[in-house]
């Protein structure tokens, strides 16, 4: 499907219905990152994912891009498609920074939260610095430079040997991402707030889901995270690493079930 929010041609998927559930995708990639649970939750709510923009799809709109501007894309987003009703809105790795920036802007319109491979804390000197690297990379070289180095550590020791299939896919996502959003969502990314002041202040139902084998995001942020949380859930699939929800379809589906029926 593609709409037309914030002056920019959006493609997306909108399935099943019941309580909004918004899943955004993480860099560098696009909405059918979330097909397991496009087709596998659509009996307990109404699921709704968007390519951002400059993947997939969607145009890549102006920049600079920030983690406020892709925000401000997903308010766009549900008000074109006119739901009012608070949703409960997930995010993946950058789509989790993209939920936290949404809650500290719109808390009103969230029903509740899902934070997957993702922390609340900001780069460190040395992650900044990397990701201008990336960025220069990318220029230089070409976004499948930046797919060929990332694809390796997205996925648990398991899941790369036993699910070739699984990678090729990936590869095929992140390499139709455009330069200007691997651009824009690395600084976006690195610019982004820090949010672990707000996490004691999140009143919403939440829940923290993370691969045991994460090559990217430790689960220890993930444990932090829902400590801070007032009441949160943590699960930790094994056998998944920065992808869970690709890696483990059927026990991330089982967890986000029970809080789309719980809100």
């Amino acid at each position: 499907m593609r709409i037309k929010s914030n002056n920019l041609a959006i493609d997306y998927s909108d399935n099943g219905s019941g309580i909004p559930l918004l899943l955004i995708h993480g860099y560098p990639l696009r909405r059918t990152l979330w097909e397991p649970q496009i087709t596998g939750l659509a009996d307990v709510a109404r699921v709704l994912a968007p390519d951002l923009r400059g993947h997939g799809g969607s145009d890549p709109g102006p920049g600079p891009y920030s983690i406020s501007v892709l925000a401000d894309d997903c308010r766009g987003f549900l008000d074109t498609l006119g739901i009012t009703r608070p949703v409960v809105f997930g995010g993946l790795s950058m789509g989790g920074y993209v939920v936290f920036e949404f809650y500290r802007k719109y808390p009103q319109r969230v029903a509740g939260l899902i934070l997957a491979a993702t922390r609340a804390g900001p780069d460190s000197s040395e992650a900044k610095a990397n990701r201008d690297k990336a960025a220069m990379t990318a220029r230089e070289k070409g976004v499948g430079t930046i797919v060929e180095t990332m694809l390796p550590r997205m996925f648990s020791s398991k899941s790369s040997q036993t699910q070739p299939e699984l990678m090729t896919r990936v590869r095929k996502m992140m390499a139709s991402t455009s330069l200007a959003a691997v651009g824009g969502d690395l600084a976006a990314m690195r610019d982004r707030a820090d949010s672990t002041a707000m996490l004691a202040q999140i009143d919403k139902p939440t829940l923290i889901l993370h691969g045991a084998d994460d090559q990217l995001i430790p689960p220890a942020e993930a444990e932090a995270t829902a400590a801070a949380i007032p009441n949160a859930r943590l699960q930790i699939l094994p056998d998944a690493g920065h992808l869970l929800n690709l890696e483990q379809p059927e026990a991330f589906n089982e967890a986000v079930r029970g809080i789309a029926l719980s809100v």
